[in-house]
């Protein structure tokens, strides 16, 4: 399938985040449908919630014009996984509010990808999107998840705070970190 010439792709210094090409798909669920990547995920996803997974990534980028982007090592191509942007939609959660997320293969994690990523995302959000605010969400034991929220510049949201047992059955509160614009700004 080619791109369109309205795909989009943004660079960073060793990133690409870009829209999902056919091909990607399987590599993707191959890297990180893992025990490791998915422990705070809900699990190793079987083909219908890879499917439904997939369906609502093609239609963030439909209906808003952004999602959750194919992250790609610009030096070799390699893909680590996705970073993007959707409107907050988790059941019980902060519905329609501008959310960063990320999601890379375990040989990817501590080299600073993650953080490259998700700071490319917010610029995204903030200056080509016109968010006034982004949130994250994450769960309590995903310490790397909400550790690099931190390194973001993010603050603890608990108001925004919300149950659900989708990603960790045992502890069921996700936990909401967020960043308005100006905070935003003033770190730039």
């Amino acid at each position: 399938m080619a791109e369109s010439s309205d795909a989009f792709r943004h660079e960073t210094d060793r990133l690409a985040l870009r829209d999902w090409r056919e091909e990607d798909w399987p590599e993707f669920w191959r890297v990180t449908n893992t025990p490791a990547v998915m422990r705070w995920l809900g699990g190793v996803a079987d083909e219908a919630a890879r499917a439904a997974a997939r369906a609502r990534l093609e239609s963030y980028r439909h209906d808003h014009g952004h999602t959750f982007w194919v992250v790609e090592r610009r030096e070799d191509g390699v893909l680590l996984g996705f970073c993007g942007l959707k409107r907050s939609n988790q059941a019980g959660g902060p519905q329609g509010m501008m959310e960063v997320g990320w999601r890379l293969r375990e040989d990817a994690w501590g080299q600073g990808y993650a953080k490259e990523a998700a700071t490319a995302a917010l610029a995204l959000a903030f200056d080509r999107f016109g968010a006034d605010e982004v949130i994250a969400l994450t769960v309590q034991g995903n310490t790397g998840s909400w550790g690099l929220m931190l390194r973001l510049g993010m603050e603890r949201r608990e108001d925004l705070d919300f149950d659900s047992a989708d990603f960790d059955s045992e502890n069921p509160r996700i936990i909401a970190y967020a960043m308005a614009r100006e905070e935003w700004e003033s770190q730039q």
